[in-house]
């Protein structure tokens, strides 16, 4: 059974750039990701915010973070981790996936998230085509369109305000008859005029190449009501992938995330997590700066 010092579980940015630490470090280590890696990242047609690049599509950057990852980090790609079980020696876990078997003395968790979705009717087949989870993402390209904005929580309203602020012409749907975000927020709402649908859900999303319009429900009456748009964009959660944390009596908080310290490092010894598992902001630059702690804090830790 192969042994190495460091297993790194997803190759997101996150699981990248700890690559990239770990290996320059002169550790031996090992990256698995059950889909190619990049994941989700791979799909943003254009990165307008992340340092040193004016533009870059996520593919791009994850093929020239794979390069430098790789030059000294094994990276295994479409091969799923199944289980982590613990053992008593100075190889602390074992690494079962649907190929092998590996020794490891620590491991990192990246292993993402995924956004929430509304399930309604329209939503798959129309995402990238107008359906958008990440506004700081595709914001840019709907100033002076009519966009809605679906959610009632902090990251929604915040969002709600960004693409105000590009100049999108944005209305606000929450399916209660009051936002759960902060005060503050629902008072910068108002102050920006920006239009509000209380009480309704989003049931289809329609149109031929790009989306044209919504079905609204009225969660009081049931009434239905089209509402013309050039985009929606989707903030209701995220689902963290945390089934590995939880075999491993890793913490979590109420939202499902994993709870690490400033180190990266989860409430049980030699592992770490890093990127959209954990709490925090979900941008790829945060998920990069997290990478680098935690093959650190291992670093150290492991001598």
């Amino acid at each position: 059974m192969e042994k190495y010092d460091i297993i790194i579980i997803g190759a997101g940015p996150g699981g990248l750039t700890a690559a990239i630490y770990a290996g320059r470090q002169g550790t031996k280590n090992l990256m698995i990701d059950r889909d190619l890696a990049g994941g989700i990242g791979r799909e943003v047609p254009e990165m307008e915010n992340y340092p040193g690049f004016d533009n870059v599509s996520g593919l791009e950057l994850i093929e020239k973070m794979k390069a430098q990852a790789t030059k000294n980090t094994e990276l295994h790609e479409m091969e799923n981790v199944t289980e982590i079980t613990k053992n008593d020696d100075e190889y602390r876990f074992t690494v079962k996936t649907d190929k092998s078997e590996y020794l490891t003395k620590s491991i990192i968790l990246a292993t993402g998230s995924s956004h929430r979705h509304l399930n309604a009717k329209g939503e798959d087949v129309f995402a990238g085509k107008g359906v958008s989870y990440c506004a700081t993402c595709d914001g840019f390209f709907f100033q002076g369109r009519d966009i809605i904005m679906v959610g009632g929580g902090n990251s929604a309203l915040q969002e709600a305000l960004y693409l105000n602020n590009l100049g999108a012409n944005v209305t606000l749907v929450h399916r209660r008859d009051e936002f759960r975000a902060q005060k503050h927020l629902q008072n910068k709402i108002k102050e920006e005029g920006i239009n509000t649908i209380l009480n309704a859900t989003v049931e289809e999303i329609k149109g031929e190449m790009l989306v044209e319009s919504v079905t609204l429900k009225d969660t009081k009456t049931g009434e239905l009501t089209d509402l013309p748009i050039n985009g929606i964009f989707i903030s209701v959660g995220y689902v963290p992938h945390t089934e590995l944390a939880q075999q491993l009596g890793v913490s979590l908080d109420e939202t499902g995330h994993i709870i690490t310290d400033k180190n990266q490092k989860t409430n049980i010894g030699y592992v770490y997590a890093i990127g959209d598992v954990c709490v925090g902001l979900k941008q790829w630059v945060v998920a990069c700066g997290e990478g680098a702690i935690a093959a650190t804090s291992a670093y150290h830790d492991l001598n």
